[in-house]
C-alpha cells in the first residue's frame, strides 16, 4: 500500500511538472506577444509625436502663409491703384496671384492627406489597445483556472 502510494505520489508531480513546463511555454509566448505589442505601441506613439510636431511646424506656416498672402493682396491692391496705367504689370500680378492660390490648394490637399494618416495611425492604435486588452483579459482568466487547479490539487492533498 505505501509503495502504491509512493508511485500514484510520484505520478502526480511528473503530471504537475508536465502542467508547469505547459503554463511555462504558454506564459512565455503571452510575454512575447506581449512585449511585441508594447513595443508597436512605442513606435506608434514616436510616430504620433512626429506627426504632431508636423502640425505644429504646419500651422506656423500656415499662419506665416496666411500673413504673407494678406499683405501681398494688400500690396496688390496698392500696386493696381498706383499703376492703373499699365496694363502688363496688373496681367503679371494676376497671374502671382493665381499661383499663389494654386499653391494653397497644393497645401490644403496635403494637409488633408496628413489629416488622414494621423486618423489611420489613430485608428491601429486603438486597435492595437483593444488586441492587447483581449490578451490580457484571456491571461487573467488562464490566471484564475490555473490558481482554482493550484487550490484543488493542495485541498486534495490536505485531504
Amino acid at each position: 500500500m505505501n509503495r502504491w502510494m509512493t508511485y500514484l505520489n510520484f505520478a502526480g508531480v511528473l503530471v504537475l511538472t508536465v502542467l508547469c513546463m505547459i503554463q511555462w511555454q504558454a506564459n512565455s509566448q503571452f510575454n512575447a506577444q506581449l512585449n511585441r505589442a508594447n513595443q508597436t505601441r512605442i513606435d506608434q506613439a514616436a510616430k504620433l509625436a512626429d506627426e504632431e510636431t508636423t502640425l505644429n511646424q504646419n500651422a506656423t506656416d500656415l499662419a506665416d502663409l496666411r500673413q504673407r498672402l494678406s499683405l501681398a493682396e494688400a500690396d496688390l491692391k496698392d500696386v493696381q491703384n498706383k499703376l492703373a496705367a499699365s496694363e502688363q504689370q496688373g496681367k503679371d500680378l494676376i497671374a502671382l496671384r493665381d499661383q499663389l492660390k494654386a499653391t494653397l490648394d497644393k497645401w490644403e490637399a496635403a494637409i488633408a492627406d496628413r489629416d488622414r494618416a494621423l486618423k489611420q495611425a489613430g485608428d491601429q492604435i486603438q486597435t492595437l489597445s483593444s488586441a492587447r486588452n483581449q490578451d490580457v483579459a484571456k491571461f487573467n482568466d488562464l490566471a484564475d483556472k490555473y490558481n482554482a487547479v493550484v487550490k484543488q490539487l493542495n485541498d486534495a492533498r490536505g485531504k
